[in-house]
C-alpha cells in the first residue's frame, strides 16, 4: 500500500498555499464589506486639509511612524493608559506627531456606516495617499487588509524611525532595515517637500554646520534661537510648503535642506545623482514616491486571524 505521506504532505503544502493566499493584502477588501470606506476617507481628508493645509503632512508622517515601528499594525495610535505603555512619548513622537483626531473622526464615521470593519492601520495607509493627492502630488492603489495591533512598543518607535540627524549611510541602514533600498529611500524623503520640522531637529544644521544656504540659514535662526524656542517650526520646503513637487530636491541642490538628514541627500555622496533626476523630473519623483509608498505599506501588517479591527484607534478594546 502506498505511504500516506506524500498525500498528508500534497494537503499540507496546500493548506499552507491557502493561508499564505488569505494572509495577503489586496486593493479590494471591502468592496463588498464596506463599499463606501475609500470614499468616506477620502471626503474627511480632504475637508481636513482644506481646514488646515499642514495636516496633510501630518497624515502622511503618522502612516510613516506607524510602518516603522513593527510594521503597519496602527500601534502609533494607541494612548498611554495605567498599564499599557504607546508610542505617543517616544523622542520622535512626543510633542510632534499629530492628526490623531482626525484619525478619530475618520474611524467614527467608518464605525457608523460599518462597524468593526475598517483597521485603524488602513485608515492611516489610505489617509497618507489621499493627502498626498489633495496637495497635488500623484496617486496610487493601496493594498487593504491590514489588522490593529493589541500592542505598542516605546522601544522600537525610539530606535527604528529615523532621526533627522543621520547622516547618508546611517540614513540607508534605517530604511534597509525594514525593507526599503536606498533608492526607496531617498524617493520617500521627498515627503518632505510638505510639513513642517521642529527647531531642535534643525537647531545644529543651523549654528554648526556650513553646507546650507547663507539666506536660508539666517532666516531659520530667526525663529529658531541658539537656546529657546525648541518647538517653533519652519516648513521643510519654504518655497512651496502645501504643494506636494519635486521643490524639495530642488532646494537640496541648492544647499536649502532644513534638516541634515536632508541635505544628505546631496552632498557629494551616492544620492546625489537621484536627487539632481527628481529635481529636474517630477514625474519620475512621483512615480517612484507611489511605488516606494505601496512597498512602505507592506511591511509587516497584521492579516488573517492576527490583531483584531478596533473600535476606537486609541484603545486596544
Amino acid at each position: 500500500m502506498a505511504s500516506p505521506k506524500p498525500l498528508l504532505c500534497s494537503v499540507l503544502a496546500l493548506f499552507f498555499a491557502a493561508s499564505l493566499v488569505s494572509a495577503q493584502l489586496t486593493t479590494t477588501f471591502y468592496d463588498k464589506s464596506c463599499p463606501n470606506a475609500l470614499s468616506t476617507i477620502q471626503t474627511a481628508v480632504r475637508s481636513a486639509v482644506a481646514r488646515e493645509n499642514r495636516m496633510g503632512a501630518s497624515l502622511v508622517r503618522l502612516h510613516f511612524h506607524d510602518c516603522f515601528v513593527n510594521g503597519c499594525d496602527g500601534s502609533v495610535l494607541l494612548d498611554d493608559t495605567p498599564t499599557f505603555t504607546g508610542e505617543k512619548t517616544a523622542t520622535p513622537n512626543n510633542n510632534s506627531l499629530r492628526g490623531f483626531d482626525v484619525i478619530d473622526s475618520i474611524k467614527a464615521k467608518l464605525e457608523g456606516i460599518c462597524p468593526q470593519v475598517v483597521s485603524c492601520a488602513d485608515i492611516l495607509a489610505v489617509a497618507a495617499r489621499d493627502s498626498v493627492v489633495t496637495l497635488g502630488g500623484p496617486t496610487w492603489v493601496v493594498n487593504l487588509g491590514r489588522r490593529d495591533s493589541t500592542t505598542a512598543s516605546l522601544d522600537a518607535a525610539n530606535n527604528d524611525i529615523p532621526a533627522p540627524t543621520l547622516d547618508l549611510s546611517d540614513l540607508t541602514k534605517s530604511f534597509s532595515n525594514k525593507g526599503l533600498t536606498a533608492a526607496e529611500m531617498i524617493a520617500l524623503s521627498g515627503a518632505h517637500t510638505i510639513g513642517q520640522a521642529r527647531c531642535v531637529n534643525f537647531r545644529n544644521r543651523i549654528y554648526s554646520e556650513t553646507n546650507i544656504d547663507t539666506s536660508l540659514g539666517t532666516s531659520l535662526k530667526s525663529n529658531c534661537p541658539n537656546t529657546t524656542g525648541d518647538n517653533n517650526i519652519s516648513p521643510l520646503d519654504a518655497s512651496t510648503p502645501y504643494a506636494f513637487d519635486n521643490f524639495y530636491y530642488k532646494n537640496l541642490l541648492n544647499k536649502k535642506g532644513v534638516l541634515h538628514s536632508d541635505q544628505q541627500l546631496f552632498n557629494g555622496g551616492s544620492a546625489d545623482s537621484q536627487t539632481t533626476t527628481y529635481s529636474s523630473n517630477m514625474a519620475k519623483f512621483f512615480t517612484d514616491f507611489s511605488a516606494a509608498m505601496v512597498k512602505m505599506g507592506n511591511i509587516s501588517p497584521l492579516t488573517g486571524s492576527s490583531g483584531r479591527i478596533r473600535k476606537n484607534c486609541r484603545k486596544v478594546d
